[in-house]
């Protein structure tokens, strides 16, 4: 297991070591003995095959680890496994489908995973919105995910974050910025042992110089890229980003270079990726053009004109998209047809005016805030060192955290209550009518699937309005908290407890028919009638009692209102005759005086 560990925690950090290490768990465990510890090998491997790999290499070693997982019931493992899963299935061009089975693993993900592990899935979250076209999205994950991979404990992983960061931002046209990550990105490989991650890094770098006019500074990086080697022990035969590299030899005015790299991008064959099909096309079609073939150049574009024009093609980002027809207009105007070039140019606008808005949309809105306050955190953690070398620079940071952490914990304590305040009634503990409203249906569509009943009791504290008249709000407010709190210790885990509106209850009782709910609801008449309540007039109450209405699917299989309205009319029978009892409903099967046998005091 610590090899197996130790190999997960050199993923982003030593590429090859993690590989020999997982290897080496794989070979020394076995399944029966230590499942866990061979899931967190063939995992660290999985993730290392997906990067230096093929996507099928990858998906197998998944899978194994998946089920080494479900052995161990390693839930941890599970959720990273499926991350990784759905990583694969957007790599084959399957973003939607990729989307659809990450994204319900998050909630649970945050919960269950720490630092780094918590990041990989947030990340694979964010490159499928990425995908997507999603930016927004794309940019909240990505942010969260490096808030909780930090230099510190990310593993090297918040190298890879601003490298996805940088990535992002190019999508939305924001090139400058872009280059900051890039940059950030660089500095954090410097400490690496990743040549994958420092050959994406290049090519976003020559990405962002050549989308600035700036081709011929990208050249320096393009021969850095082509010098490193390709195989398993170094940057791996995925993402050649050939057809990249080549538009940026072309704009920078190699010639020679351009149309080897050209050549070597169409011979990788036919690519499930729209980005990299249109991107190949175009640099084709550049290429001609920079030969002085402005009609073939043309002729190149038109394959891929359908393609490249619609909105709604998965996977095909705007940037390429604007990239297409603004080298379409070159080629038309080059061959003197200045109608059709001025309507490239019209095209290339409309994905142009979609960057503006993902800019405006994701930058400024999902990322603004949330970049300061990780520009911060990073600040803290980078320069911890060199503050604790005098008491002021302590002090300084110390203040620094506390406000941090204050703001933190205020956000977070503010979302619990507002999802507290929404569901939960503030007087009593118990759920509220909201809530009952929201379950209620499903727990009615249980119990029909599962052939099972749901009971549903109402229960109305007799003479409440009395206790209030006589001895003022507070005690009445004393007597539902406790009820509240009786209510809650009585019940099952199962069982749903909710304050129905002034001194009414209702509490739903899965798989429960009338009859046993009755004799609950009985019981705890019996303990409410037991308590003895001393008041501050020097008064008592004690004796107290409670009327009550139980139905159950059984009798009032119709609807969840149906159900409801069952109950109520139980509860107001057993008003009427006296109160302090519990009156079942009858099913349209029973004789007049089955499963109605009210308690009387």
């Amino acid at each position: 297991m610590r090899t197996a560990r130790r190999a997960w925690n050199l993923l982003h950090i030593d590429s090859q070591q993690a590989r020999r290490l997982a290897e080496r768990a794989i070979a020394s465990a076995t399944s029966d003995q230590d499942p866990a510890a061979e899931g967190w090998a063939r995992i660290a491997l999985g993730y290392h095959l997906l990067y230096f790999g093929t996507v099928a290499e990858a998906s197998r070693e998944l899978q194994r680890a998946l089920r080494c997982f479900d052995r161990a019931s390693d839930r941890a493992g599970q959720l990273l496994a499926s991350a990784a899963l759905s990583r694969a299935m957007w790599r084959a061009g399957r973003v939607r489908e990729a989307l659809d089975a990450v994204l319900p693993l998050r909630e649970e993900g945050v919960r269950v995973l720490r630092h780094e592990q918590r990041g990989v899935l947030l990340n694979t979250i964010a490159g499928c919105y990425s995908a997507l076209g999603d930016s927004s999205q794309a940019f909240a994950h990505m942010f969260e995910a490096l808030r909780d991979a930090g230099p510190k404990r990310g593993h090297g992983f918040d190298t890879v974050l601003h490298c996805n960061l940088s990535h992002e931002l190019l999508q939305i046209g924001d090139y400058d910025h872009a280059l900051q990550h890039v940059d950030q990105g660089l500095a954090g490989c410097a400490r690496l042992k990743n040549a994958r991650l420092l050959g994406i890094l290049l090519i976003n770098r020559v990405l962002c110089l050549t989308e600035l006019g700036r081709a011929s500074e990208a050249m320096p990086d393009v021969a850095a890229v082509l010098a490193m080697p390709t195989d398993a022990s170094g940057r791996g035969s995925i993402e050649p980003a050939f057809e990249t590299m080549a538009i940026a030899a072309l704009r920078a005015g190699d010639m020679a270079l351009g149309g080897e790299l050209v050549e070597r991008a169409l011979a990788g064959g036919a690519t499930p990726i729209p980005d990299e099909r249109v991107e190949r096309v175009t640099a084709a079609a550049l290429l001609s053009l920079r030969r002085g073939d402005a009609a073939g150049a043309v002729r190149t574009l038109r394959a891929a004109n359908t393609e490249a024009a619609r909105d709604d093609v998965e996977g095909l980002s705007v940037r390429i998209r604007a990239q297409f027809f603004n080298v379409l207009s070159e080629a038309h105007e080059a061959a003197g047809d200045a109608a059709a070039a001025l309507a490239a140019l019209r095209q290339a606008q409309r994905p142009a005016r979609a960057q503006s808005q993902l800019a405006s949309r994701a930058r400024y809105q999902a990322a603004a805030l949330q970049t300061e306050l990780l520009r911060l955190q990073h600040r803290l953690d980078e320069n911890d060192a060199r503050r604790r070398r005098t008491e002021r620079a302590r002090a300084e940071l110390a203040a620094i955290n506390a406000q941090l952490s204050r703001k933190i914990e205020e956000v977070q304590s503010l979302q619990e209550a507002l999802r507290q305040q929404a569901v939960r009634d503030a007087l009593t503990g118990l759920y509220n009518r909201r809530h009952l409203g929201e379950t209620l249906p499903a727990l009615v569509a249980l119990a029909r699937r599962e052939d099972a009943p749901l009971s549903l009791v109402i229960i109305d504290l007799d003479h409440f309005k009395r206790v209030n008249d006589v001895h003022g709000h507070a005690a009445g407010d004393r007597l539902l908290a406790a009820f509240g709190q009786l209510l809650s210790q009585q019940v099952r885990r199962s069982d749903v407890a909710c304050r129905y509106g002034g001194e009414e209850f209702c509490l739903l009782m899965p798989r429960t028919a009338a009859d046993a709910a009755r004799r609950k609801v009985q019981q705890l008449l019996r303990r409410w009638r037991a308590m003895r309540f001393e008041l501050d007039d020097d008064e008592v109450l004690e004796g107290l009692s409670f009327s009550a209405g139980v139905a159950d699917t059984l009798h009032a299989p119709a609807s969840p209102d149906a159900l409801l309205k069952a109950a109520d009319d139980e509860l107001l029978a057993a008003k009427r005759e006296g109160r302090n009892r519990v009156i079942v409903a009858l099913r349209p099967d029973s004789s007049a005086t089955a499963g109605c046998r009210p308690m009387r005091a």
